[in-house]
């Protein structure tokens, strides 16, 4: 219902902004298109990398890998996982939903989704050459240590 809301809203201040200024709303809805066509490939090739890891990872070995049972393991692996990923917040949030939805645990997802959003090894090479190896290395060790107690709060209050 909400959605509809949303969308019901979305269409009326496009009609409103096309009535206030036509030039404006068309170059608008042209710049929107273009920054659609530039996202869709990521997302469509994110949307594939999680139907073939849905698909060939079951519910069963999700759980087990990443369940709340997985203890230390499975934080072990979520956190590895968020630090060397290189996925943008708006694909990492439906991923994790999707692995919630397959058995995996809100603590290891918690800490998936903080290591991928703070740490950055993937990004590292090119954080030191700006800001120097030391300050780096210092900034994702204790982006690392706000993740894993960020996770450990989540995994204890749910």
């Amino acid at each position: 219902m909400f959605a509809i809301f949303l969308y019901l809203a979305a269409a009326i201040s496009l009609c409103v902004s096309f009535c206030k200024d036509r030039q404006k709303t068309r170059a608008s809805l042209i710049k929107a298109g273009k920054a659609f066509i530039n996202i869709l490939p990521s997302m469509l090739s994110i949307l594939l990398l999680i139907g073939i890891l849905l698909s060939v990872f079951d519910e069963e070995m999700i759980s087990t890998l990443l369940g709340s049972k997985s203890g230390v393991k499975g934080m072990i692996i979520a956190g590895a996982a968020g630090c060397i990923t290189l996925i943008p917040g708006f694909v990492a949030f439906p991923l994790a939903a999707s692995l919630i939805g397959a058995g995996a645990g809100y603590a290891q997802i918690a800490l998936f989704i903080c290591t991928l959003m703070m740490v950055g090894i993937a990004t590292f090479p090119l954080e030191s050459k700006y800001f120097g190896k030391r300050i780096s290395l210092k900034r994702n060790l204790l982006s690392l240590a706000a993740s894993v107690a960020a996770s450990c709060i989540i995994g204890v209050i749910i």
